[in-house]
Protein backbone atom coordinates (compact mmCIF):
# COMPACT_ATOMS: atom_id res chain seq x y z
CA UNK A 1 0.00 0.00 0.00
CA UNK A 2 0.97 3.63 -0.42
CA UNK A 3 -0.12 4.53 3.12
CA UNK A 4 3.39 5.23 4.37
CA UNK A 5 3.94 7.78 1.59
CA UNK A 6 1.14 9.86 3.15
CA UNK A 7 3.00 10.18 6.44
CA UNK A 8 1.06 10.37 9.68
CA UNK A 9 -2.31 10.37 7.90
CA UNK A 10 -1.50 7.10 6.17
CA UNK A 11 -0.10 5.47 9.30
CA UNK A 12 -3.17 6.52 11.29
CA UNK A 13 -5.42 4.99 8.64
CA UNK A 14 -3.52 1.68 8.73
CA UNK A 15 -3.79 1.63 12.53
CA UNK A 16 -7.55 2.23 12.30
CA UNK A 17 -8.16 -0.36 9.56
CA UNK A 18 -9.08 -3.24 11.92
CA UNK A 19 -11.74 -1.06 13.56
CA UNK A 20 -12.99 0.14 10.16
CA UNK A 21 -13.36 -3.43 8.95
CA UNK A 22 -15.24 -4.45 12.10
CA UNK A 23 -17.60 -1.47 11.71
CA UNK A 24 -18.29 -2.39 8.09
CA UNK A 25 -18.85 -6.04 9.00
CA UNK A 26 -21.55 -4.96 11.44
CA UNK A 27 -23.03 -2.33 9.12
CA UNK A 28 -23.32 -4.63 6.10
CA UNK A 29 -23.74 -7.99 7.82
CA UNK A 30 -20.62 -9.51 6.30
CA UNK A 31 -17.60 -11.42 7.52
CA UNK A 32 -14.28 -10.19 6.13
CA UNK A 33 -11.66 -12.72 5.05
CA UNK A 34 -8.19 -12.64 3.58
CA UNK A 35 -6.72 -9.81 1.58
CA UNK A 36 -6.79 -9.97 -2.21
CA UNK A 37 -4.09 -8.85 -4.63
CA UNK A 38 -4.27 -5.56 -6.48
CA UNK A 39 -4.96 -3.08 -3.71
CA UNK A 40 -2.01 -0.66 -3.76
CA UNK A 41 -4.24 2.27 -2.71
CA UNK A 42 -6.94 0.33 -0.87
CA UNK A 43 -7.56 -2.62 1.36
CA UNK A 44 -9.24 -5.25 -0.83
CA UNK A 45 -10.47 -8.31 1.02
CA UNK A 46 -12.71 -11.32 0.64
CA UNK A 47 -16.09 -11.04 2.35
CA UNK A 48 -19.02 -13.37 2.94
CA UNK A 49 -22.58 -12.05 3.25
CA UNK A 50 -25.14 -13.35 5.73
CA UNK A 51 -26.77 -15.48 3.03
CA UNK A 52 -23.44 -17.12 2.22
CA UNK A 53 -22.75 -15.34 -1.07
CA UNK A 54 -19.19 -14.20 -1.70
CA UNK A 55 -18.35 -10.51 -2.03
CA UNK A 56 -15.37 -8.15 -2.02
CA UNK A 57 -14.77 -5.47 0.59
CA UNK A 58 -12.79 -2.43 -0.57
CA UNK A 59 -11.67 0.36 1.77
CA UNK A 60 -9.90 3.30 0.12
CA UNK A 61 -6.79 5.03 1.40
CA UNK A 62 -7.78 8.63 2.24
CA UNK A 63 -6.04 11.25 0.12
CA UNK A 64 -5.18 8.65 -2.50
CA UNK A 65 -8.21 6.50 -3.36
CA UNK A 66 -11.53 8.34 -3.20
CA UNK A 67 -14.05 5.60 -3.94
CA UNK A 68 -16.99 7.94 -4.56
CA UNK A 69 -16.28 8.12 -8.31
CA UNK A 70 -16.00 4.32 -8.44
CA UNK A 71 -19.32 3.99 -6.64
CA UNK A 72 -20.91 6.37 -9.15
CA UNK A 73 -19.70 4.25 -12.07
CA UNK A 74 -20.95 1.03 -10.48
CA UNK A 75 -24.35 2.61 -9.80
CA UNK A 76 -24.71 3.91 -13.35
CA UNK A 77 -23.70 0.54 -14.79
CA UNK A 78 -26.11 -1.41 -12.56
CA UNK A 79 -24.09 -4.59 -12.99
CA UNK A 80 -23.84 -4.30 -16.80
CA UNK A 81 -20.20 -4.81 -17.72
CA UNK A 82 -19.08 -3.91 -14.20
CA UNK A 83 -19.05 -5.66 -10.85
CA UNK A 84 -22.36 -5.16 -9.10
CA UNK A 85 -22.30 -2.60 -6.27
CA UNK A 86 -23.80 -4.13 -3.14
CA UNK A 87 -23.14 -1.29 -0.68
CA UNK A 88 -21.29 2.02 -0.39
CA UNK A 89 -20.29 3.97 2.72
CA UNK A 90 -18.93 7.41 1.72
CA UNK A 91 -17.97 8.28 5.30
CA UNK A 92 -15.68 5.26 5.61
CA UNK A 93 -14.68 5.40 1.91
CA UNK A 94 -15.72 1.79 1.45
CA UNK A 95 -17.45 -0.41 -1.13
CA UNK A 96 -18.96 -3.88 -1.07
CA UNK A 97 -18.90 -5.51 -4.52
CA UNK A 98 -19.94 -8.80 -6.02
CA UNK A 99 -17.15 -11.36 -6.13
CA UNK A 100 -15.93 -12.22 -9.61
CA UNK A 101 -13.38 -14.70 -10.95
CA UNK A 102 -9.74 -14.42 -11.93
CA UNK A 103 -8.31 -11.57 -14.02
CA UNK A 104 -8.49 -11.99 -17.78
CA UNK A 105 -4.67 -11.82 -17.86
CA UNK A 106 -4.51 -15.15 -16.02
CA UNK A 107 -7.28 -16.82 -18.03
CA UNK A 108 -6.12 -15.95 -21.56
CA UNK A 109 -2.51 -15.99 -22.73
CA UNK A 110 -3.22 -14.72 -26.24
CA UNK A 111 -3.26 -10.96 -26.76
CA UNK A 112 -5.96 -11.38 -29.39
CA UNK A 113 -8.20 -13.35 -27.03
CA UNK A 114 -7.76 -10.71 -24.34
CA UNK A 115 -8.59 -7.89 -26.74
CA UNK A 116 -11.73 -9.64 -27.94
CA UNK A 117 -12.90 -10.38 -24.40
CA UNK A 118 -12.39 -6.76 -23.31
CA UNK A 119 -14.26 -5.48 -26.37
CA UNK A 120 -17.15 -7.85 -25.70
CA UNK A 121 -17.30 -6.42 -22.19
CA UNK A 122 -17.55 -2.91 -23.62
CA UNK A 123 -20.75 -4.02 -25.37
CA UNK A 124 -22.32 -4.23 -21.91
CA UNK A 125 -20.39 -1.46 -20.18
CA UNK A 126 -20.88 1.42 -22.62
CA UNK A 127 -24.15 2.84 -21.33
CA UNK A 128 -25.50 6.35 -21.82
CA UNK A 129 -24.94 8.75 -18.94
CA UNK A 130 -25.39 12.50 -18.54
CA UNK A 131 -22.96 15.12 -17.32
CA UNK A 132 -24.61 15.56 -13.92
CA UNK A 133 -22.81 12.76 -12.07
CA UNK A 134 -19.58 14.56 -11.19
CA UNK A 135 -17.39 12.45 -13.49
CA UNK A 136 -14.57 13.85 -15.63
CA UNK A 137 -15.50 14.47 -19.27
CA UNK A 138 -13.54 13.40 -22.31
CA UNK A 139 -12.56 17.01 -22.96
CA UNK A 140 -11.24 17.38 -19.41
CA UNK A 141 -9.32 14.11 -19.72
CA UNK A 142 -7.68 15.21 -22.97
CA UNK A 143 -6.65 18.55 -21.46
CA UNK A 144 -5.36 16.81 -18.33
CA UNK A 145 -3.24 14.46 -20.44
CA UNK A 146 -1.83 17.38 -22.42
CA UNK A 147 -0.79 19.23 -19.26
CA UNK A 148 0.69 16.10 -17.71
CA UNK A 149 2.68 15.18 -20.82
CA UNK A 150 4.05 18.70 -21.29
CA UNK A 151 5.14 18.99 -17.65
CA UNK A 152 6.57 15.49 -17.21
CA UNK A 153 8.39 15.46 -20.54
CA UNK A 154 10.50 18.37 -19.31
CA UNK A 155 10.74 17.15 -15.70
CA UNK A 156 12.03 13.71 -16.77
CA UNK A 157 14.67 15.04 -19.14
CA UNK A 158 12.84 14.71 -22.46
CA UNK A 159 12.81 10.87 -22.55
CA UNK A 160 11.07 10.70 -25.93
CA UNK A 161 11.42 12.92 -28.97
CA UNK A 162 9.93 16.40 -29.10
CA UNK A 163 8.09 15.20 -32.20
CA UNK A 164 6.36 12.46 -30.18
CA UNK A 165 5.50 14.85 -27.36
CA UNK A 166 4.10 17.47 -29.74
CA UNK A 167 2.08 14.87 -31.62
CA UNK A 168 0.45 13.77 -28.35
CA UNK A 169 -0.38 17.39 -27.53
CA UNK A 170 -1.89 17.94 -30.98
CA UNK A 171 -4.04 14.85 -30.59
CA UNK A 172 -5.17 16.00 -27.15
CA UNK A 173 -6.28 19.33 -28.58
CA UNK A 174 -8.26 17.59 -31.34
CA UNK A 175 -9.98 15.14 -28.98
CA UNK A 176 -10.87 17.90 -26.50
CA UNK A 177 -12.46 19.94 -29.29
CA UNK A 178 -14.35 16.89 -30.55
CA UNK A 179 -16.07 16.19 -27.22
CA UNK A 180 -19.82 15.84 -27.68
CA UNK A 181 -21.99 14.91 -24.67
CA UNK A 182 -24.63 13.38 -26.93
CA UNK A 183 -22.09 10.93 -28.38
CA UNK A 184 -20.49 10.11 -25.04
CA UNK A 185 -20.97 7.09 -22.81
CA UNK A 186 -19.87 5.86 -19.40
CA UNK A 187 -16.17 5.09 -19.83
CA UNK A 188 -14.00 2.97 -17.54
CA UNK A 189 -10.77 4.82 -18.28
CA UNK A 190 -8.27 2.02 -17.57
CA UNK A 191 -9.80 -1.18 -18.94
CA UNK A 192 -6.82 -3.51 -19.20
CA UNK A 193 -6.55 -7.27 -18.67
CA UNK A 194 -5.95 -6.99 -14.90
CA UNK A 195 -9.08 -4.87 -14.39
CA UNK A 196 -11.20 -7.28 -16.42
CA UNK A 197 -12.42 -10.23 -14.33
CA UNK A 198 -14.12 -13.43 -15.40
CA UNK A 199 -17.86 -13.46 -14.68
CA UNK A 200 -18.80 -16.62 -16.60
CA UNK A 201 -16.44 -19.19 -18.16
CA UNK A 202 -18.12 -21.87 -20.30
CA UNK A 203 -14.66 -23.05 -21.38
CA UNK A 204 -14.07 -21.50 -24.80
CA UNK A 205 -12.28 -18.15 -25.07
CA UNK A 206 -14.96 -16.83 -27.42
CA UNK A 207 -17.66 -17.50 -24.81
CA UNK A 208 -16.00 -15.77 -21.87
CA UNK A 209 -18.15 -13.19 -20.11
CA UNK A 210 -16.25 -10.58 -18.12
CA UNK A 211 -16.87 -7.56 -15.95
CA UNK A 212 -14.69 -4.56 -15.11
CA UNK A 213 -13.44 -3.39 -11.72
CA UNK A 214 -11.43 -0.36 -10.52
CA UNK A 215 -12.92 2.22 -12.93
CA UNK A 216 -11.54 5.75 -13.18
CA UNK A 217 -14.96 6.83 -14.45
CA UNK A 218 -15.48 9.34 -17.26
CA UNK A 219 -18.17 10.55 -19.62
CA UNK A 220 -16.41 10.40 -22.97
CA UNK A 221 -16.42 9.03 -26.50
CA UNK A 222 -16.00 5.27 -26.77
CA UNK A 223 -12.54 5.55 -28.32
CA UNK A 224 -11.21 6.87 -25.01
CA UNK A 225 -11.80 3.43 -23.49
CA UNK A 226 -9.77 1.72 -26.21
CA UNK A 227 -6.60 3.65 -25.37
CA UNK A 228 -5.17 1.10 -22.88
CA UNK A 229 -5.44 -1.64 -25.52
CA UNK A 230 -3.55 0.52 -28.00
CA UNK A 231 -0.98 1.30 -25.29
CA UNK A 232 -0.29 -2.19 -23.95
CA UNK A 233 1.80 -5.08 -25.33
CA UNK A 234 4.48 -2.74 -26.69
CA UNK A 235 6.97 -5.59 -27.17
CA UNK A 236 4.66 -7.08 -29.80
CA UNK A 237 4.55 -3.80 -31.70
CA UNK A 238 8.35 -3.55 -31.60
CA UNK A 239 8.84 -7.11 -32.88
CA UNK A 240 8.15 -6.13 -36.50
CA UNK A 241 6.98 -3.15 -38.53
CA UNK A 242 5.69 -0.97 -35.69
CA UNK A 243 3.49 1.22 -37.84
CA UNK A 244 1.87 -1.71 -39.65
CA UNK A 245 1.31 -3.67 -36.42
CA UNK A 246 -0.17 -0.65 -34.66
CA UNK A 247 -2.50 0.07 -37.58
CA UNK A 248 -3.59 -3.58 -37.57
CA UNK A 249 -4.47 -3.37 -33.88
CA UNK A 250 -6.34 -0.11 -34.43
CA UNK A 251 -8.26 -1.66 -37.32
CA UNK A 252 -9.14 -4.70 -35.19
CA UNK A 253 -10.53 -2.49 -32.43
CA UNK A 254 -12.58 -0.53 -34.94
CA UNK A 255 -13.96 -3.77 -36.36
CA UNK A 256 -14.82 -5.19 -32.92
CA UNK A 257 -16.43 -2.02 -31.54
CA UNK A 258 -17.67 -0.08 -34.58
CA UNK A 259 -15.66 2.95 -33.40
CA UNK A 260 -13.80 5.09 -35.99
CA UNK A 261 -10.06 4.49 -36.26
CA UNK A 262 -8.91 8.11 -35.97
CA UNK A 263 -10.01 8.73 -32.35
CA UNK A 264 -8.84 5.23 -31.37
CA UNK A 265 -5.37 6.02 -32.74
CA UNK A 266 -5.24 9.45 -31.10
CA UNK A 267 -6.41 8.39 -27.63
CA UNK A 268 -4.05 5.43 -27.78
CA UNK A 269 -1.09 7.62 -28.66
CA UNK A 270 -1.81 10.11 -25.87
CA UNK A 271 -2.18 7.26 -23.40
CA UNK A 272 1.06 5.67 -24.60
CA UNK A 273 3.14 8.81 -24.10
CA UNK A 274 1.60 9.65 -20.72
CA UNK A 275 1.94 6.09 -19.41
CA UNK A 276 5.53 5.85 -20.61
CA UNK A 277 6.31 8.97 -18.59
CA UNK A 278 4.56 7.53 -15.53
CA UNK A 279 6.52 4.28 -15.85
CA UNK A 280 9.77 6.19 -16.01
CA UNK A 281 8.86 8.30 -12.98
CA UNK A 282 8.15 5.22 -10.82
CA UNK A 283 11.26 3.33 -11.88
CA UNK A 284 9.85 0.92 -14.49
CA UNK A 285 12.62 1.81 -16.88
CA UNK A 286 12.43 -1.11 -19.33
CA UNK A 287 8.64 -0.86 -19.64
CA UNK A 288 8.99 2.89 -20.15
CA UNK A 289 11.67 2.38 -22.79
CA UNK A 290 9.46 0.03 -24.82
CA UNK A 291 6.35 2.17 -24.45
CA UNK A 292 8.10 5.35 -25.54
CA UNK A 293 10.02 3.57 -28.30
CA UNK A 294 6.70 2.78 -29.95
CA UNK A 295 5.66 6.42 -29.54
CA UNK A 296 8.89 7.57 -31.19
CA UNK A 297 8.41 5.02 -33.96
CA UNK A 298 4.96 6.45 -34.68
CA UNK A 299 5.94 10.12 -34.36
CA UNK A 300 5.14 11.83 -37.62
CA UNK A 301 2.91 8.98 -38.78
CA UNK A 302 -0.47 10.36 -39.82
CA UNK A 303 -3.47 9.26 -37.82
CA UNK A 304 -6.17 7.48 -39.86
CA UNK A 305 -8.79 9.75 -41.40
Amino acid sequence: MRAESLGETGRAWVARLPDLVRELEQLWGVEAGGSLAGGSESLVAEATRADGTEAVLKVGLPGSADLNAEATVYRLASGRGYAKLLAHDPERNALLLERLGMPLSRRCESTGARIRAICRTFDDAWVSAGLDHGLMTGAEKARWLANFIAEQWHALGQPCSAKAKNQALDYAEERAAAFNPEQSVLVHGDAHAENTLIAEDPGADASLRCKFIDPDGLIAEKACDLAPIMRDWSEELLAGNTEALTRARCDLLAELTDVPTRPIWQWGYMERVSTGLVMLAIGQREEARQTLAVADGLAGVAAPE
